[in-house]
């Protein structure tokens, strides 16, 4: 039999035969207490949970999944996405080691390395937004521990070479832990490359209809697994089974929605990238664009989340734009149907090395909305941001 593509594996997995007469999704089991038949049977872990704070139907599902997808041994699931990300951290760090990241490391990721794990004596060294693999590389040091890496980063998404980083690290005995959010499991699998831990803001993509929040954790090795899993133990962390239930009705058509997203959004970029207003579109899937040549190389698809550098302006133009907008939701995260678009220049400003940009930076999330009535509604936002500038 030919290996059955991911939009197939995961509509599959619920039609597997065997199982009885049974609803197509798992039921929803909302419980603290699970009961027992006898004294004897109330610690035995073979017959499932023995308490409602462990992984019930639906989360069980959702975590062979993301499993699969992610081409893991195992996977959790966490309260958000950046929680994915500092479960992680917490768990591998100790007092003394260094962690490497990118100048561009999305926000509250920065703000938990320099304000929780800073206090318990784990530094933070930051590597340019746009290095190269061998600066990456001479950045790590004998106290480096681990390497956190996004790719495409937050905001301006330079794109890193990850499996030559994966080997570098690997060859120095430093831990990998990747933010593959904009990939969603689905253009690259970070695993397979050689990232020790890969997570993901379970929230966007998998999602997909904008109302849950939630991370998910996924590893190769056991080995680095258990530390993983001990301190979600620890911490008493899990999600709720309505959440996990709605996650995986999402994961179930993320393929399809993922993919008709991109399409949208290439149709937007190329627009975008022709306009006299713009002077750049940060978005690796679009040719001539800083990181095409990786993105081309090891993804198979691309996020519909893009930066716009506009030519010159300032905030008041920016909000004029996006004032302008009707399709476009003023609001933050993404991976959801809808269209969305933020103002993202006062947030460079936190970096190390903020990036030289010709003008005012935008977000834009493509939804599932016709992209020919999204132009339609951008030309009505660049005629107001011409306006503004007089």
């Amino acid at each position: 039999m030919t290996e059955r593509t991911d939009r197939t594996r995961l509509i599959a997995a619920a039609t597997r035969r065997g199982r009885g007469r049974r609803p197509v999704g798992p039921p929803i089991e909302r419980a603290s207490t699970l009961l027992n038949d006898t004294p004897g049977a109330m610690r035995d872990e073979s017959l499932g949970p023995v308490y409602g704070i462990e992984d019930l139907s639906a989360a069980r599902e959702l975590r062979d999944r993301l499993c699969d997808l992610e081409g893991a041994t195992d996977a959790w699931l966490v309260p958000s996405g950046l929680a994915a990300v500092t479960v992680p951290l917490t768990a591998l760090l100790r007092s003394g080691d260094e962690v490497l990241t990118t100048d561009a490391l999305y926000g509250p990721s920065r703000r938990f390395l320099k304000r929780h794990m800073g206090a318990r004596g784990v530094t933070t060294a930051f590597h340019d937004a746009d290095a190269s693999t061998g600066e990456v590389i001479a950045a790590l040091t004998d106290r480096t521990r681990l390497l956190l890496i996004e790719s495409p980063s937050s905001l301006t998404f330079e794109m890193l070479d990850v499996p030559a980083l994966a080997d570098a690290c690997r060859a120095r005995g430093v831990l990998t832990v990747m933010d593959n959010t904009w990939a969603a499991g689905l253009a690259f699998r970070p695993l397979a490359h050689g990232i020790d831990v890969s997570v993901q803001a379970v929230t966007k993509y998998v999602s997909g209809h904008s109302d849950l929040l939630m991370g998910s954790i996924a590893v190769a090795d056991p080995v680095v697994g258990r530390p993983i899993a001990e301190t979600l133990e620890d911490l008493g962390w899990r999600v709720s089974p309505d959440d996990a239930w709605l996650a995986l009705r999402g994961i179930r058509t993320m393929p399809l929605r993922y993919q008709e997203q991109a399409r949208s959004a290439r149709i937007v970029a190329d627009w975008l990238q022709a306009r006299p207003e713009v002077a750049d579109v940060l978005y690796p899937a679009l040719p001539g664009t800083a990181g095409h040549a990786l993105w081309a190389r090891d993804y198979s698809g691309a996020a519909s989340l893009f930066g716009v550098v506009m030519r010159g302006g300032d905030e008041t133009a920016a909000h004029a734009f996006m004032s302008a907008l009707d399709l476009f939701g003023l609001g933050y995260s993404w991976g959801g149907f809808e269209s969305l678009i933020t103002h993202e220049t006062g947030q460079l400003a936190g970096r190390r090395s903020p990036p030289d940009l010709a003008g005012q930076l935008l977000r834009l999330h493509i939804g599932l909305e016709g992209p020919h009535d999204l132009l339609a509604d951008l030309e009505d936002g660049l005629t107001a941001w011409r306006t503004a500038l007089g």
